[in-house]
């Protein structure tokens, strides 16, 4: 019976995580969910799964959670605050967590998780995004046991040979990742200016969160995951090539120097990535329906659109540079992508605001998580000013 601490656990990846939970009672128990606001859906997953403590961000949400908890007689303990995360996380009564949290805010109890020795399952890619060298640095001072939960890179995980992260992964030639293109493949920016957030938000294939669907529609989510995937897997951002495959039935390939191309195919559901990080190295079954490749037909592919969908450059430029540069941009993507869906700016001016923040940034070294969250504060500081003066 593994103990399992799931950070953002009323967000999709949550929902999934705990729907895979629940097929095997046997295997897995909660010891801790996190969310941020979502008190209600809290409330009805600690009904069901019983966790020994729940935790919230703010201590309003924490007063309303313990007061629905203790009406429906749920002996589940409320924590608040981002040192409560840390501390679920690190708990040694913890063996496996799941970092869901979107966003930047994800980084200090993920990074905790790491330093625990645990196994951590990683959604978060905003933590390799921000502090790619010393996260790393962490996994291998610990010898935590990190598994990657995004779909691509679970792929990526599931098709290179059996070496430990970091080590030189000889006999690949590069390592394909695959995009979906998002609900705008093929459209022109003139034809992207006025796209609402709702239909950014409507993914042709994946039901995601608000903040992960817009990177999906300006493809900065596939940046990021090129960010990732030079951490996780130890190459050059050279050795990544992004390759649009609209029916996301291939998650990710790898090429090998003799030739062989290895590929991960499912269904497009991440209690997949999930089922299998979860039991690694075994298998067990995640109710995802099985692939028909008869009913499936075809596999498209194509090359990206870098000009339509400039996110993805400034991504790679941002992977090329190093230092802090993919913590700056992160930091002015989160801040972008939330102006837009709060309909303060366009859908193309995401990308605009991007461009301007890293190029008006002298990038450092960060030896710290201190010195990263110091780049994030001041990436966050100088795109609202920017945002600020297209509102005036």
């Amino acid at each position: 019976m593994k103990s399992v601490t799931i950070l953002g656990s009323t967000g999709s990846i949550g929902e999934s995580t705990l729907d895979v939970i629940g097929r095997h009672p046997d295997k897995y128990k909660i010891f801790a969910l996190t969310c941020n606001n979502n008190i209600e859906k809290l409330v009805e997953q600690c009904e069901r799964f019983q966790p020994d403590y729940a935790v919230v961000m703010s201590s309003h949400s924490a007063a309303l959670l313990s007061e629905l908890l203790d009406l429906k007689n749920i002996k589940t303990d409320v924590l608040v605050g981002i040192d409560s995360l840390s501390s679920v996380a690190s708990s040694s009564d913890v063996d496996i967590v799941m970092s869901a949290i979107v966003g930047s805010i994800g980084l200090q109890p993920t990074l905790s998780a790491i330093e625990s020795g645990k196994k951590v399952l990683l959604a978060n890619k905003e933590s390799l995004v921000m502090a790619g060298n010393l996260f790393m640095q962490a996994v291998n001072k610990s010898n935590a046991v990190l598994l990657p939960i995004d779909s691509e890179h679970n792929a990526l995980f599931q098709c290179l040979p059996p070496v430990k992260y970091g080590d030189e992964v000889l006999g690949v030639s590069k390592l394909l990742l695959s995009a979906s293109g998002g609900p705008f493949r093929g459209k022109t920016i003139d034809q992207l200016h006025d796209v609402t957030p709702e239909q950014a938000c409507k993914h042709p294939n994946w039901n995601m969160g608000k903040k992960i669907s817009v990177d999906s529609a300006t493809l900065m989510n596939k940046g990021l995951e090129l960010i990732e995937a030079c951490w996780l897997f130890s190459v050059p951002p050279a050795k990544i090539e992004i390759v649009v495959h609209p029916e996301s039935i291939i998650h990710s390939l790898v090429q090998y120097v003799d030739g062989s191309v290895l590929a991960q195919l499912g269904n497009p559901d991440m209690r997949t990535p999930i089922a299998h990080a979860l039991s690694w190295p075994h298998r067990i079954t995640s109710g995802v329906t099985e692939l028909d490749l008869v009913e499936v037909g075809r596999l498209n592919f194509e090359s990206p659109d870098p000009i339509n969908f400039p996110c993805l450059s400034l991504a790679s430029e941002a992977a090329r540079i190093g230092q802090d540069a993919p913590a700056v941009l992160n930091a002015a993507n989160e801040i972008a992508v939330q102006a837009f869906l709060d309909r303060r700016i366009g859908f193309t001016q995401i990308s605009d605001l991007i461009e301007e923040t890293l190029s008006t940034t002298i990038f450092n070294e960060p030896d710290s998580v201190g010195a990263v969250q110091d780049s994030d504060a001041k990436a966050r500081r100088q795109i609202n000013m920017l945002i600020t003066k297209l509102e005036r």
